[in-house]
């Protein structure tokens, strides 16, 4: 791995550049750079090895259960339970592997299928032309590539930040991308070439087709992956934008297999985080556009998610204080967001509304964290609970070894 900018590599010792490496990789997937501080196996000149699992573990109450039970809900389960593998085979090129069992014992199904969340390869030719090729998070959304194990609320959005094609619920994909920073990473730009929408109801099998760029005004966040808080580490005001592209993903006339119609999609979003004496001040927000020529309101596939035609926009903000409360660091928080369907009765639209606060006992190691949201619909569906007003309160425990 490369130094970070304004550093040579020469200039770290070797367990540093290890411990960067690994961070990097962390960052790559989405995962914590806390969750690569398990034990380092070495080998060779370059080469190493590190372990680590991580776990975060929901309660939670909610007012319906399923779409077919409108009666209130009490579960614990595991959000994400994972293993976590990642190294270098050398200065040049590194790896990274994670096994998921997620949402593990959610409504008493304790036997969740383990599978590859990312298997990916990198190779970091210069800090401003680096490669990974594999399966790992799709480049388009900032909150997407937020860490999962570093979030500022205890989740993401459930349905915004993830695109409507490709691998795991549109957060990962499967292909190669080309990214670096330059200007001493105050630019970032990034380039991917994946899979997309798959299947025997697909028009023609094009490739899809993603870009993302950001502007770092103050400190600059020079890895694949993001945090959604420095925890008042860094002074950052970032400002991105990204387009998602494939061709030909679904007929307007899915029964006469006629009228092809592409995806096209577009977000831009920022993030402001900063130390003060009074604490830790962050915001962030996005807006997303995803089209796919109305196809899901003409004669649709099937399978076509409705996710396909969407706007919508989140915010959300926090304050950290600047001292410990008792054992740790108390941030209350806040998020909202706007989501429009292109549906007939607007039955999906809906405003989501959740305030919560994180209680670090050991940084993002180990954390709890307390929610409560609301989620209001445009429209009462008659019969689906799920869209249906609702609400819930989240108690989550985040431990990272």
């Amino acid at each position: 791995m490369n130094a970070r900018p304004g550093t040579s590599a020469s200039a770290l010792s070797r367990p540093a550049r290890r411990l960067a490496a690994a961070t990097a990789l962390a960052l790559v997937a989405g995962a914590a750079a806390p969750a690569m501080a398990g034990p380092t196996i070495t080998f060779g000149e370059e080469g190493y090895l590190t372990l680590s699992y991580a776990f975060q573990l929901w309660t939670r109450a909610q007012s319906y259960t399923s779409p077919t039970d409108n009666g209130s809900m009490y579960d614990t389960y595991f959000r994400r339970n994972r293993l976590l593998f990642a190294g270098q085979a050398n200065d040049l090129v590194g790896f990274y592997v994670q096994i998921e069992a997620g949402n593990d014992d959610k409504l008493g199904n304790s036997d969740k299928e383990i599978y590859y969340r990312d298997a990916y390869a990198t190779v970091d030719f210069r800090d401003d032309l680096r490669l990974i090729a594999g399966r790992f998070k799709n480049t388009f959304s900032r909150e997407n590539l937020e860490a999962c194990l570093e979030p500022l609320s205890i989740d993401r959005g459930e349905i915004l930040p993830y695109t409507p094609f490709g691998n795991q619920g549109g957060t990962r994909d499967t292909g190669v991308a080309l990214w670096g920073n330059v200007a001493d990473g105050k630019f970032q730009y990034r380039l991917m070439l994946a899979d997309g929408r798959q299947g025997d109801e697909i028009p023609k099998k094009s490739p899809r087709v993603t870009g993302r760029v950001h502007v770092a005004l103050l400190d600059p966040e020079a890895d694949y992956g993001y945090k959604a808080t420095y925890l008042g580490t860094r002074k950052v005001f970032t400002v991105g934008a990204a387009f998602d592209y494939q061709a030909d993903v679904a007929y307007g006339n899915f029964p006469e297999r006629t009228d092809l119609k592409d995806y096209r999609a577009f977000t831009a979003d920022a993030f402001f985080e900063y130390p003060t004496r009074s604490g830790t001040y962050t915001l962030s927000g996005a807006y997303f556009d995803y089209d796919t020529g109305n196809a899901i309101n003409a004669s649709p596939d099937p399978r076509l998610p409705v996710t396909s035609q969407l706007k919508g926009f989140y915010v959300k903000g926090a304050y950290l204080f600047p001292n410990k409360f008792l054992y740790g660091r108390l941030q209350p928080y806040f998020r909202f967001e706007k989501l429009d369907f292109d549906q007939p009765g607007g039955a999906f639209d809906q405003r989501w509304s959740g305030a919560g606060v994180n209680y670090y006992l050991n940084g993002q190691n180990l954390r709890l964290s307390l929610e409560y949201a609301n989620v209001k619909f445009d429209t009462q569906h008659p019969t689906n609970a799920s869209l249906q007003d609702y609400d819930h309160t989240t108690l989550a425990l985040q431990f990272i070894f």
